[in-house]
């Protein structure tokens, strides 16, 4: 009895560790909720695809022995610090790998506007230069709907 308590135990934690993985549309719809401009979210939507697969728990350990965390695959070296709030992005490393994205995204805002979409050989290799990023937005998301115009008989016989 012990052991099949200690090991629905096990799955369950196991269960709550994993990552969430995005659905191409969830994730565009989700990363402009998180402020990302409309005409870039295909550009990210792309990164994140050949980073992380849209795993928010993706992990990968470098040739010089930092790891690349999170949806965004951002870098310990020089962004965040394990175990305490530190890096460029003063923020601990472990947050990069929950499904909470709001600061993964904030993160990510700022190695793009320091370095650009180059910081990720993702993008490079995958995104750079195709037509592919700039179809998610349309794809994902309807058009705005257009404005209402009053008709002529409304603007004179009130």
């Amino acid at each position: 009895m012990r052991g099949g308590i200690a090991l629905c135990f096990a799955v369950l934690c196991a269960a709550l560790a994993e990552g969430k993985v995005y659905t191409k549309c969830g994730l565009t719809q989700e990363l402009l909720k998180k402020g990302f401009s409309r005409s870039l979210v295909g550009n990210w939507v792309c990164l994140i695809e050949s980073e992380s697969g849209k795993d928010t728990s993706k992990q990968v350990t470098k040739a010089n022995g930092s790891k690349s965390l999170g949806l965004f695959q951002i870098n310990s070296k020089e962004w965040c610090q394990f175990g305490t709030p530190g890096g460029k992005c003063r923020m601990k490393c472990e947050d990069l790998l929950n499904d909470n994205i709001t600061d993964d995204a904030a993160c990510a805002q700022k190695v793009h506007s320091e370095v650009g979409f180059k910081a990720w050989d993702g993008w490079t290799r995958s995104c750079y230069g195709r037509t592919y990023p700039s179809t998610i937005a349309s794809a994902c998301i309807p058009a705005p709907s257009p404005q209402k115009t009053s008709s002529f008989k409304s603007l004179f016989f009130i």
